[in-house]
């Protein structure tokens, strides 16, 4: 009789285990670490290329805010290199563009959300996906991603809604997001080529030595 009822609540817990909750992929390893084998931890070809990446997008992005700092503080020449230099990906008409310390932004207010959504998606990335995969999301969510833009701007074009710089930056940060997305997996990728093609240290001691 013992026996019969602890036979009964295993087979409860075993349907208890079936009809719970199917555990989270491995992308979302960096959310729930205890749910996680260490197999899943970053391996340096893609950690360190990572954070590489990061800070240089970080770096690049900020230079859109020091810009009209710097022209703020006299720094005239560093500021006109910085205007230069972005005016080749933006036409930087003023009237478009966020003010800071009384003067414009590097780039227009789309091209503002644009740049610090995609920085903030490759900050966001590895919390959301794991830097082992090289595969990238589905074309249909950039194309989604892209739509509120191509609205927002093609109403304004057409005269039938004047939209704003909160407009332009908004549609354009969810744009810049997502693209993150789709490059983030490219560089980790090709970072992974490169990592493999370098012989290690120790094949290098042992030609070296002749064994």
């Amino acid at each position: 009789m013992k026996k019969s009822r602890i036979q009964k609540t295993g087979v409860r817990s075993q349907n208890k285990d079936r009809s719970g909750s199917p555990p989270l992929p491995s992308d979302f390893c960096l959310l729930t670490p205890d749910s996680c084998s260490s197999s899943l931890i970053p391996h340096p070809s893609s950690l360190i290329p990572y954070l590489i990446t990061a800070t240089l997008v970080l770096g690049f992005v900020s230079l859109i805010v020091v810009a009209p700092v710097a022209l703020a503080h006299g720094y005239n020449s560093a500021a006109f290199g910085l205007y230069q230099m972005f005016a080749r990906v933006c036409h930087q008409i003023p009237e478009r563009a966020f003010y800071l310390e009384g003067h414009p932004l590097a780039v227009c207010a789309r091209c503002t959300g644009i740049y610090f959504g995609f920085a903030a998606g490759v900050l966001v990335y590895p919390l959301v996906r794991s830097l082992r995969r090289g595969d990238t999301p589905a074309r249909k969510w950039l194309l989604l991603a892209a739509a509120p833009t191509l609205l927002d701007f093609a109403l304004g074009f057409f005269g039938i809604w004047e939209n704003t710089h909160w407009s332009r930056s908004v549609t354009g940060a969810l744009l810049g997001a997502v693209a993150a997305f789709y490059v983030v997996p490219g560089l980790m990728d090709l970072s992974r080529m490169t990592f493999r093609r370098q012989p290690s240290y120790s094949t290098n001691l042992e030609r070296s030595s002749g064994v």
